[in-house]
């Protein structure tokens, strides 16, 4: 019930009045019956808009710790986490990866939408990356298709490190949905999995429009801290050394 209010009389309203958000192919999202929503992350907000433009409930997984914190402020966190649709990972699993795939298991075998972000994590720098076998494998144990799912903006309104960026009207846009039928019982092939994950990327950057980059984003990320300290040190060592922006003019 507090989905429901969240979504039709709190704070979906408010969201719809100030951003007007936008959707496109809502059709192709099946009115009922089990389906796997695969979207982009350029922002926290992406759980927000997406399933705002949907008369259906999609349920996504979080982290465990959003439910348990103790105390008032770890009930109302539980709460609000709960009512906007999301689920903790189930830590009955040998790791966090296995307990999401359970949790994610549980709700298609209950006939609803489930959202994933198969890059893991949210992109810093706008671009698409590779995603993760994860969805490919959940959608072959369950059978569930999958629909590629775009948003657009959120990045503008929400950005990274930012709790409030500026306005902007996002948009959503729903594919066709991916049926992988063919590959049944093929769900422990690394290969089958890798090919039908890159299917569903290549059908996400056409939806979004992003520059697809075939590198994790956990590691990108990695790598742009590096550049980052290197570039640093080297500027002081340029200034230290006397010819750096630091120098005095003679």
């Amino acid at each position: 019930m507090l989905y429901w209010f969240l979504k039709w009389i709190a704070l979906g309203p408010v969201l719809r009045l100030v951003f007007r958000p936008k959707a496109f192919g809502v059709d192709h999202v099946p009115e009922e019956g089990p389906a796997i929503l695969a979207s982009n992350h350029l922002s926290y907000a992406d759980w927000l808009f997406m399933p705002l433009t949907l008369n259906r409930r999609v349920t996504f997984v979080a982290k465990a710790e959003y439910f348990t914190s103790p105390g008032i402020k770890g009930w109302f966190q539980k709460k609000f986490f709960s009512g906007a649709g999301q689920v903790p990972i189930d830590r009955s699993g040998a790791n966090a990866a296995e307990g999401a795939m359970k949790s994610a298991m549980k709700i298609l075998a209950e006939g609803d939408l489930f959202g994933i972000y198969p890059e893991g994590t949210r992109s810093h720098d706008g671009k698409l990356y590779r995603g993760k076998t994860g969805v490919a494998r959940l959608a072959l144990e369950t059978g569930a298709p999958v629909i590629p799912c775009a948003v657009v903006g959120t990045d503008v309104v929400a950005p990274a490190g930012k709790v409030y960026g500026s306005w902007t009207r996002p948009v959503v846009r729903f594919g066709k949905p991916l049926d992988f039928s063919r590959y049944a019982g093929m769900e422990n092939d690394r290969y089958i999995l890798r090919s039908i994950t890159d299917e569903i990327m290549y059908e996400i950057m056409r939806l979004s429009g992003q520059e697809y980059v075939d590198l994790y984003a956990s590691k990108a990320k990695e790598l742009d801290k590096e550049k980052a300290k290197q570039a640093a040190a080297e500027q002081a060592a340029q200034e230290a050394a006397g010819d750096g922006p630091g120098q005095k003019a003679s």
